[in-house]
């Protein structure tokens, strides 16, 4: 017979014996009033889940407050939720998609016949207001399959996903006033627990993210617990628009995307030029200082490789159509590692050889969807910093180290703060499970013996293989995918990737996947909202722009940039326009430096020099000193 008692361990060890089937809201009353009236959620034996879920055995429980970061999800989620009631109010005929939480607010999918403008959204927002009001409860109810499609008949979205359930699976609904929705949870107590949201904006979105479906309509919003977050992240999105890499690379001249080429593809201008040069011979330097060896592989192959490669098992739908030539199909590459790898066989390797690190900035090919694409964020071409090392299993760790402690020089160069991720098994991952398990203990042990705080992300790992991921963190808090560190014993199987060991046998080596900085564009696409196209002046398209006060002085200005071009500056003179509108445009093309010459300095041989930010504050220097300021600033890479 089934207990009708259950055991509640607490997070500080005390256990509590309650009915079986008692909610995590009785969990919270039974510590104490305080603690009930300020429960929002509670996490049951590693799971977060609404206070009205039953507990039908033994559990550990940690009730949730605002304090806790773990209950903003819950409460984004129900504002998804009080967002549909107040669409549904005011579109009785919308179809209902998906409401979830995201990293930094909610959304949710209607199906109506235009798309929203910003005075539905407002009318929506103050709708909203009134459900909050309200304050209605979510209610939670356990149906049958039946149930759930009577429920939801003249919900053709709902339907869809209902029959996607099992027959075994537990189909949980939730309804808050008039509203009922198909959900998992979990949900804050009632509505009025929201009290600090913001509609943000709307987008198109496909159904099921498939873009030969139907177009829907996104609602994205926010919501916080208290109201100076919200206006903190209010303010932070304002300054992201500031930053925006699309619309600094246009007033800056970096880069474009033009129709006639295509979406997806980037096109550098020789300003933005200068920077990717700038970034990959830093690159390249440091890699070549560190054990690399560069390599360089055609941006097109035969099928047969990713055939080999598992490619076309598992990524076919992220790769463009092949082309076909006397039989032989071709694919452009959307990986550099099956080309390194056939670089590796072309000769014996012995374990005295390993580690050997093969990296190219190449560039790959991915058919992203038009609906994903994003500046130069997102794009279907990008030159990767990529890199191959074949090791020895006894090498992993150390090498592990040398990638951090890598990445750790690099960031600090760019002035970027990060943090790591650990990245284990996918659904689609290829191989023998335990050999994919036993791979991420390894990479668990060195970031543990390191010291290193991480967060683990279940199935966040690539098909062949865990990984360590660097998130950078940018000047306005928002973290990047950075560099990654991918651990892979798959691909020395397929590839027969061998090296004869001390013993004179042949072994399998391990392949380590690395990428530090990520690709040229996102990476790029990043400093430039990192800094906000003012770049430090090592990075700066343009390091100094010299003007004369007059024609009569030109001769002595194109002395300074002579000099500073000798010097391996990027100077340019600027003699057109009145100097008043010259020294706008370089303020506005963000260059580091002015340099001014008029009769005292063309006489001095001096520069009146303004730096960017100092305002009108500008210091007359000696020429000499002047450049060697400079010089030394791009040597030491400052980023000031």
């Amino acid at each position: 017979m089934p207990n009708d008692t259950i055991k509640i361990t607490l997070p500080n060890g005390n256990i509590l014996e309650l009915g079986a089937g008692s909610s995590a809201r009785d969990v919270a009353v039974a510590i104490g009033p305080g603690l009930a009236k300020a429960a929002v959620a509670a996490v049951v034996n590693g799971v977060t889940v609404g206070l009205m879920e039953p507990i039908e055995e033994d559990a550990a429980v940690q009730i949730l407050t605002e304090k806790d970061p773990a209950s903003l999800a819950v409460l984004r989620h129900s504002a998804a939720h009080i967002l549909a009631t107040a669409v549904r109010a005011l579109r009785p005929g919308a179809g209902i998609g998906f409401g979830p939480s995201i990293a930094d607010g909610f959304y949710y999918d209607f199906e109506v016949d235009a798309p929203f403008s910003p005075e539905d959204l407002d009318a929506f927002e103050s709708e909203m207001a009134k459900v909050v009001g309200a304050d209605q409860p979510f209610v939670r109810r356990q149906v049958s399959k039946d149930e759930a499609r009577g429920l939801f008949g003249d919900d053709p979205l709902k339907l869809e996903r209902l029959e996607e359930f099992d027959d075994e699976e537990v189909i949980t609904v939730y309804e808050n006033g008039p509203f009922l929705d198909l959900c998992k949870g979990p949900h804050v107590p009632t509505t009025g627990h929201l009290k600090h949201f913001k509609l943000l904006s709307g987008a198109g979105a496909y159904w099921r993210g498939d873009e030969k479906r139907q177009m829907l309509q996104r609602i994205y919003g926010t919501a916080f617990h208290k109201q100076a977050d919200l206006d903190q992240h209010l303010e932070r999105l304002e300054e992201a628009k500031r930053r925006d890499h699309r619309v600094l690379g246009k007033e800056l001249d970096l880069f474009s995307i033009q129709e006639e080429v295509g979406s997806g593809f980037i096109l550098w201008h020789p300003r933005g030029g200068i920077i990717r040069h700038t970034v990959e011979e830093f690159l390249k330097g440091t890699l070549l200082s560190n054990g690399y060896e560069l390599v360089y592989t055609p941006q097109v192959a035969s099928e047969e490789l990713y055939r080999i490669s598992g490619h076309l098992e598992v990524f076919e739908e992220n790769m463009f159509p092949a082309m076909v030539d006397e039989g032989t199909r071709f694919r452009m590459k959307p990986m550099n590692c099956p080309h390194h790898f056939m670089i590796y066989k072309t000769q014996t390797r012995s374990y005295r050889d390993l580690p050997l690190r093969f990296a190219e900035l190449g560039t790959c090919y991915r058919y992203e969807r038009s609906g994903t694409l994003h500046g130069m964020l997102r794009v279907r071409a990008f030159t990767q910093d990529d890199a191959h090392i074949f090791v020895r299993p006894d090498q992993i760790g150390a090498e592990y180290d040398r990638l951090l402690d890598l990445a750790d020089h690099l960031l600090e160069v760019f002035g970027y703060e990060y943090n790591v991720s650990l990245g284990t098994r996918p659904e689609k991952a290829i191989g023998d499970p335990e050999v994919y398990d036993r791979a991420t203990d390894e990479l668990r042990s060195v970031l543990e013996r390191r010291g290193m705080a991480y967060e683990e992300e279940e199935g966040g790992g690539a098909f062949y293989g865990p990984k360590i991921d660097v998130n950078v963190v940018d000047a306005i808090g928002r973290q990047w995918q950075g560099g990654t560190f991918q651990l892979d014993f798959q691909m020395p199987e397929r590839f027969g990737l061998e090296y004869i060991g001390s013993d004179n046998q042949p072994h399998k080596a391990v392949v380590i996947h690395r990428t530090l900085l990520g690709s040229m564009e996102r990476f790029v696409g990043g400093l430039i909202e990192h800094y906000g196209g003012a770049f430090p002046t090592w990075l700066a398209p343009e390091q100094v722009r010299v003007m004369s006060v007059g024609e009569q002085w030109n001769a002595s200005a194109q002395e300074v940039v002579d000099a500073l071009v000798t010097a391996g500056i990027r100077a340019t003179l600027e003699s057109r326009e009145t100097l008043g509108y010259r020294i706008r445009e370089a303020e506005t093309l963000k260059i580091p430096y002015m340099a001014v010459v008029g009769e005292r300095e063309a006489a001095d041989g001096t520069v009146a020099v303004r730096k960017r930010g100092a305002g009108k504050k500008q210091e007359v220097m000696g020429r000499d000193v002047f450049i060697e300021t400079v010089a030394e600033e791009i040597r030491t890479r400052a980023l000031s």
